[in-house]
């Protein structure tokens, strides 16, 4: 992953606040030539800086209203296959490997109870999955949000 500098950051942050801007209006906005403004957002895109737009459709919109994280202890050697296999179920929208006593951390969106067990007994059913323990959320305090570290690495927000 290549390094954000204080333009993009700030290309970043203006497509944050505003993210159907266009490239003139992003290219004004900051002062920019639109060939800069066109060529960054390309690279950004290319990089895999700039995640795909779906992280920004709330689950429930879909019907999805109850939410999980599943902790999952995997058998040596299967972190790969138990990855591959949780990515083909819909709902599960993250995984992620830790250190520790659990190997992944999955987080997933439900139906509802009974489709929460639904998801909770596929899991269970992929093979290297030796044990899960899940965790409803109940209530999100701090959206997923990088505004503050963009403009940190613009300068508008102090070290603390």
């Amino acid at each position: 992953m290549p390094d954000v500098d204080a333009t993009d950051a700030r290309l970043l942050l203006a497509l944050t606040e505003d993210p159907r801007a266009s490239v003139m209006a992003l290219s004004q906005r900051l002062g920019l030539a639109r060939n800069t403004v066109q060529a960054r957002l390309a690279r950004l895109e290319g990089n895999g800086v700039l995640a795909s737009l779906d992280r920004r459709v709330r689950p429930e919109a879909l019907g999805y209203r109850l939410g999980a994280y599943i902790s999952v202890q995997v058998t040596q050697r299967s972190l790969a296959e138990v990855s591959d296999s949780l990515a083909r179920i819909p709902e599960v929208l993250e995984v992620t490997g830790l250190s520790g006593a659990v190997d992944l951390l999955v987080q997933v969106v439900a139906l509802d109870a009974d489709d929460l067990w639904r998801i909770t007994e596929h899991v269970l059913a992929i093979p290297g999955v030796q044990r899960i323990d899940t965790a409803l959320a109940l209530r999100r305090f701090v959206d997923h949000r990088l505004c503050p570290l963009l403009e940190r690495a613009v300068g508008e927000h102090p070290d603390d």
